[in-house]
């Protein structure tokens, strides 16, 4: 997870450059994009200020999203993946495009007991369906 201040003000209010960042990004990191990017304008709401750009990208190792919030030089980022990546290479990405060093990146295990192994999921599943009946 990746939370940026003071960032490119024109990057983050444009749709375009939005949609260019989730469409280049996998490939950059090793990852498989499935679809192309999804990227809307949102207005605010209730709150003007808080306009901003959102998208997200399905890759095969799960997703990459980002919110962003441009008159407050804001973004975040979360790069959700089963499979492990070059993170570092995924920040200077993001710095370089977003134009800021003012990032807070959090690191997060999930799935800590997901079998990674199709035979002991398979197992798993039996065994569960068979307590079931």
């Amino acid at each position: 997870m990746v939370d940026g201040y003071d960032a490119n003000y024109e990057v983050l209010a444009s749709v375009e450059a939005i949609t260019d960042f989730l469409d280049m990004l996998p490939k950059e990191i090793n990852m498989t994009k499935i679809m192309p990017p999804y990227v809307f304008k949102y207005d605010g709401g209730e709150k003007p200020e808080d306009w901003g750009v959102s998208g997200f990208v399905i890759i095969a190792e799960s997703h990459i999203s980002i919110h962003t919030f441009p008159e407050k030089n804001y973004f975040s980022i979360d790069i959700f993946s089963c499979n492990e990546f070059d993170m570092d290479r995924a920040i200077e990405i993001i710095k370089d495009y977003f134009g800021t060093d003012r990032l807070e990146i959090r690191t997060t295990n999930r799935g800590t007991e997901f079998p990674r192994d199709i035979g002991i999921a398979a197992s798993i599943t039996e065994a569960q369906r068979n307590r079931l009946v």
